[in-house]
């Protein structure tokens, strides 16, 4: 069996989706840090304090609190191996004793490596942006027609994974191809920690597969470009009016006809950053205004803890959620049934599961370990 130094670290034992936590070490100290903590915050919580020093160490405590209940049924899930060790070492220990000792020790081991697991998530820096929903923007990229269609398949891939887990997705804004598939598409994912897992589809998606057009067989290859961005609110970014240029415009439809006779369609530029947002899948100007500067706001908030992001990693390599769109980060090849993720040299052959998005998550759990890993290192608790 695997050993596990139970004085000064703990180290983490790698389970199905999360290798790439093995070998992390956790410093014993900083277990006892953060226990200590919430100690001291439960006693001075329940002593009279002003208003918002009482709100700040309140949510400083409730965040601590998982922590805390993880550390001490790690501790607990130990000391319980520990103790079967020793009677299973100890010669004068009962036979019959020793047997049930055996036979308890790898549901213990079990039992231990995965709640070290859920210590080094509870432990690993968090990304602010996690619990929020995202706007996810898919567009055709080199390919021409075919990567249209593939813009298409990767949006209903999201589409199905979205209503797996519960999800909600609207659409806010569509550039229908008119050979199929989309030029672009735009939409918001609403639920429980979407940005946490969707973030990892940044970037840009290769195909290779025949085309239904290709009479001599062969293998084309094209892509799309994924951008996946947490929504903002307006409490998360200030826009003044005054940075804003809004134009109207007449919403256009596949081929050029006319969606609707009035200037309903909205454009925004941000002045101070160049950036540009548009809208005009609703009759109504007041709402595609609405939905342009949701996506405006988004946009900037993404810029703005890319920024933090780049600052704070400027030493960490190898990073699966930088949300780089430039980034090659899969390829699905249709031919060979597989799909490979360039950032983890990771391949499936599910690809029909991975595209119904039935088996996607099995391969955003390896990029959420390995990410996970990557933070932990930067707090010096790598291997």
């Amino acid at each position: 069996m695997d050993r596990l130094s139970c004085s000064e670290n703990i180290w983490v034992q790698g389970g199905p989706a999360s290798n790439s936590l093995a070998k992390v070490r956790i410093p014993e100290a900083k277990l006892n840090e953060v226990v200590t903590r919430h100690q001291e915050l439960e006693a001075r919580l329940a002593g009279q304090l002003p208003t918002e020093t009482y709100v700040a160490l309140s949510r400083e405590y409730a965040e601590l609190a998982p922590v805390v209940t993880g550390v001490l049924a790690w501790r607990g899930a130990r000391d319980e191996l520990q103790g079967l060790e020793a009677l299973i070492a100890d010669a004068a220990s009962d036979a019959e004793m020793r047997e049930m000792a055996l036979e308890e020790r790898g549901e213990v081991q079990q039992r231990l490596s995965a709640l070290e697991n859920r210590l080094l998530i509870l432990l690993a820096p968090k990304d602010e942006a996690d619990r929020k929903n995202a706007i996810l923007e898919v567009r055709a990229g080199t390919g021409g027609d075919e990567a249209a269609i593939f813009a298409g398949d990767l949006f209903r891939m999201y589409q199905t994974y979205a209503a797996a887990h519960g999800w909600k997705v609207e659409v806010l804004s569509v550039s229908e191809s008119e050979q199929g598939g989309f030029k672009e598409i735009i939409a918001q994912i609403s639920g429980q920690n979407v940005f946490a897992r969707m973030k990892y589809e940044s970037g840009v998606h290769r195909v290779q597969r025949v085309p239904e057009t290709e009479a001599q067989g062969r293998i084309h290859t094209s892509a799309a470009t994924v951008a996946v961005l947490p929504e903002a609110e307006e409490v998360d970014i200030q826009i003044d009016e005054k940075d804003l240029r809004i134009d109207t415009f007449r919403a256009q439809g596949a081929g050029g006809q006319h969606v609707n006779k009035t200037d309903s369609a909205i454009r925004i530029t941000h002045l101070p950053s160049g950036v540009i947002v548009q809208c005009q899948d609703e009759k109504s100007q007041h709402k595609n205004r609405a939905r342009a500067m949701m996506m405006l706001r988004a946009k900037l908030y993404d810029d703005k803890r890319q920024q933090q992001e780049m600052e704070r990693a400027a030493d960490r390599k190898g990073q699966v959620g930088s949300g780089d769109r430039s980034e090659r980060i899969r390829t699905y090849n249709f031919p060979q049934g597989r799909v490979s993720d360039h950032r983890i040299n990771l391949t499936l052959y599910k690809l029909d599961k991975v595209m119904t998005g039935e088996a996607l998550d099995e391969l955003i759990d390896p990029l959420i370990a390995h990410d996970q890993a990557e933070r932990l290192a930067s707090q010096g608790m790598g291997a």
